[in-house]
């Protein structure tokens, strides 16, 4: 009986093409129960291949119980396989999702680098600056790193790190943003996503009083959301977040003080002592995101809320996704030493510990001064785009809106001074080739105020100035 099984040679191996067909044919019945299939001479004849490829696939049903093989008389279909799909079922079946499972199926994230149309002047924020990047250097890191990884390495490694990685990080850190550590208090985790996921996993019971800014980061929200957290907004101004209307008790509190997001304010120091406070008398936690504490124009830069910490009651999270590149997932908690062990634990429990290879390739990158040389130029050319935005900004649009975010960080945020939508002034920048990003998803509920985010990393100053000059003629 001639089959009708289409092969292509660029759809994988051909064996593996043929055993799938065939498979299916059987779980469709095309094959009944104990009905011979071909011989694997005929099947190569018919199908213009080699039968040592139809040999293969036969090997393949008879390892899985798809087929079974009868002595001097050939290979037949397993007895009791088969799913009759030609009649559909009535209805799908309803399967019950935990609560994790439902709030991760409806999870809102806004995130800037969703896939849109292009437009020649993108404003996107949350990206680093690949032109600047030494890919070229870090390609070879990652191929020394591979030569000579000896065999032990590629076994499972610590769930808590690469012990050279949490080493390099914990010096670069006392060193740039006064974190206060030692080594084994870092926790190498897959992006600072999966630090929140873990923090809210490791203190956080349902119900309890979690702390947030508003408006503040979606990816925070949405993992307290899962942990079935009791979320406390607290507004945001434009110095950060007010200690003042902290509420009396809750859990833990996530707060962004080196240039919060989305509005970018720093935290001043008075405040953070205030929230220090404010912690020890409540008998909670600060998550302090210091997403993007490498990047400050003018002055001194603030030391981490972790360094002012004499209780152990800050954790600081951290992201390289942001400084080197956004497909880099290595990011890492700074725990307090009695909360080392859970969360050790936890990232055991989530997926064993992150990959190795490229622990070893950035532990050499940073313990080699070549991260803090990209550092530098990464600011420098930051400094320049920022300045000619600042400039344009006032050269455009002038009074008609407000700047917050451009002491730090790596975006700012044009508040308009009059009434106007959001939606209107976005879709009007976008017929101009102008993409910008609206607050309005960051607040909890109703938007508090309309504003929209400006980054500039990717930018060359021309284009920032062209794409001012065009977004001024929507607002």
């Amino acid at each position: 009986m001639p089959l009708a099984i289409p092969l292509s040679r660029g759809g994988g191996p051909l064996f593996r093409q043929l055993y799938l067909r065939l498979r299916e044919a059987i779980l469709s019945e095309a094959f009944r129960s104990g009905e011979k299939l071909p011989s694997t001479r005929d099947l190569a004849e018919q199908l213009g291949i080699s039968r040592t490829v139809v040999l293969l696939a036969y090997d393949q049903l008879l390892a899985e119980g798809f087929a079974e093989g009868r002595s001097g008389s050939g290979t037949y279909v397993s007895s009791g396989v088969g799913v009759n799909r030609s009649t559909p079922a009535e209805r799908p079946a309803s399967l019950r999702l935990s609560h994790f499972g439902s709030s991760a199926a409806t999870v809102g994230i806004n995130f800037a680098q969703r896939r849109a149309r292009s437009l020649p002047y993108n404003f996107v924020y949350g990206r680093s600056d690949l032109e600047v990047f030494p890919f070229e250097m870090w390609r070879r890191i990652l191929l020394r790193c591979a030569r000579k990884a000896p065999v032990s390495e590629l076994d499972y490694g610590p769930a808590a790190g690469n012990v050279p990685l949490r080493e390099a990080i914990c010096t670069h850190l006392r060193r740039s943003r006064a974190v206060v550590c030692d080594p084994s208090q870092v926790i190498v985790v897959n992006g600072s996503q999966q630090a929140l996921d873990l923090i809210a996993r490791v203190l956080i019971e349902p119900g309890d009083g979690v702390v947030t800014e508003n408006p503040g980061y979606q990816g925070t929200k949405e993992v307290l959301r899962a942990a079935r957290a009791q979320l406390l907004p607290v507004k945001v101004d434009h110095n950060g977040l007010n200690p003042d209307d902290l509420p009396r008790k809750a859990r833990v509190a996530f707060v962004t003080p080196s240039h919060q997001f989305p509005t970018g304010a720093v935290l001043p120091l008075g405040r953070r002592l205030a929230l220090l406070k404010w912690a020890a008398r409540s008998r909670a936690v600060l998550v302090e995101d210091d997403y993007d504490g490498e990047f400050r124009y003018g002055g001194q830069p603030l030391e981490s809320m972790q360094g002012l910490d004499r209780e152990g009651r800050v954790i600081y999270v951290g992201t390289f996704s942001r400084t080197i590149f956004s497909a880099l997932r290595i990011g890492y908690l700074v725990a307090p030493k009695r909360l080392i062990a859970a969360f050790t634990g936890g990232k055991w429990l989530s997926d064993r510990h992150t990959a190795n290879l490229e622990q070893q390739a950035l532990a050499e990158f940073i313990s080699s001064g070549m991260y803090e040389r990209y550092l530098r130029r990464v600011r420098r050319r930051n400094s320049a785009r920022r300045d000619a935005l600042l400039e344009s900004i006032h050269k455009y649009l002038g009074d008609r809106v407000d700047v917050t975010g451009e002491g730090a960080g790596a975006h700012v945020v044009l508040w308009p001074t009059q009434n106007v939508s959001e939606e209107n002034v976005i879709a009007g920048a976008a017929t101009r080739g102008v993409r910008i990003y609206g607050i309005a998803p960051y607040f909890q509920k109703k938007p508090l105020r309309t504003g929209f985010l400006l980054g500039y990393p990717r930018m060359k100053e021309g284009e920032i100035r062209e794409g001012i000059r065009r977004l001024a003629q929507v607002l």
